[in-house]
């Protein structure tokens, strides 16, 4: 038993103001006014996806993954206190507040807050985007996927692989120690990353559309928001780049990533470490940066490619023949 996918999150922060044009602008979110203290987003048919509270944190102060049921609910519900971890009843005013049918509330080993629920509710109205964008790519995959850092790996694999019941993606330990994990067919819905702090890394958010990713970028370097530049991920296959949210943690703005079968999956250590090529991290220190830059470096001198990622409606099919995609093919 495991949740179904991440369905929404709860964010802090000490400048709703700029979250409320952030949002909009950047993302392509739509903002749904709460409070003078809260705001909302949407993303999809969902009444919301993110919450930002104005608490003078800068976080993720809730993580909201979705169970298919509330019988799947209980059973994993009971599933967690039969290995020793305290679980609680939401409240109705929370379930109200989360627009869910019902939830129940636990901790990880770092601390941070799980929300299980079931039966989220859906907007009478269409999805309103911020800025003029296709759309998210979201539905059972849920919202996107989120990267924490973490001071200890290994508890927080046995916690989220053992207990809740997450399947492992891949892993690696250059630049940085990483495993990541997934639900349904995304790649990962959730990542840990150990390092001397202990907070949240980025959140990534899907396009539909290449070009809508592309125009955020422009908005991002006009903003002077980015935080990593424009680069390929060798797990996932998303072509992405990254801006600082308000809070202080990242946005992964991407498009293209990979489905796998979450049933026949088999994990494994990824070599060519976090990323195909690009993804220069503004942020890393010079030591780590280099590592990183001379990595993707030896991607292209071993000639490392990947498929693009595609889907109905967002790509048309060129002529001629490609004799790398023509090889390829009969290796499958």
């Amino acid at each position: 038993m495991r949740p179904s996918a991440l369905g929404y999150l709860v964010v802090s922060t000490k400048n709703l103001e700029d979250w409320g044009s952030f949002g909009p602008g950047q993302l392509g979110l739509q903002r749904i006014d709460k409070s003078a203290s809260t705001l909302a987003f949407r993303m999809d048919d969902r009444k919301q996806r993110l919450v930002v509270n104005s608490d003078g944190a800068s976080t993720i102060s809730a993580y909201g993954w979705e169970m298919e049921s509330a019988a799947a609910l209980d059973a994993l519900a009971a599933q967690v206190e039969a290995a020793g971890v305290k679980v609680a009843r939401g409240s109705r005013a929370l379930a109200d507040e989360r627009h869910v049918r019902d939830l129940v509330v636990l901790h990880d080993p770092g601390g941070n807050r799980i929300e299980l629920f079931h039966d989220p509710e859906t907007a009478s109205d269409a999805f309103a985007p911020g800025r003029n964008i296709a759309g998210f790519r979201t539905g059972a995959l849920g919202l996107g996927h989120v990267v924490a850092q973490c001071a200890d790996i290994d508890p927080m694999i046995a916690f989220y692989r053992d207990v809740l019941g997450f399947g492992v993606s891949d892993f690696y330990d250059k630049p940085f120690t990483a495993c990541f994990f997934h639900l349904n067919a995304r790649h990962h819905s959730l990542a840990f990353i150990e390092s001397e702090k202990s907070q949240v890394h980025h959140l990534m958010m899907e396009y539909f559309a290449y070009d809508d990713m592309g125009h955020g970028w422009d908005i991002a370097q006009a903003e002077e928001r980015v935080a990593v530049t424009i680069g390929r991920h060798a797990g996932d296959d998303v072509t992405s780049f990254y801006t600082w949210t308000p809070s202080g943690f990242m946005i992964e703005s991407g498009w293209g990533g990979k489905c796998i079968d979450p049933e026949t999956w088999v994990p494994g250590e990824r070599t060519a470490g976090p990323s195909i090529w690009g993804h220069d991290r503004v942020w890393m220190p010079a030591e780590k940066r280099k590592l990183a830059r001379d990595m993707v470096l030896r991607n292209g001198a071993n000639g490392l490619r990947r498929p693009v990622q595609v889907i109905a409606g967002n790509h048309e099919l060129m002529p001629g023949v490609c004799p790398w995609w023509d090889e390829t093919m009969r290796k499958a």
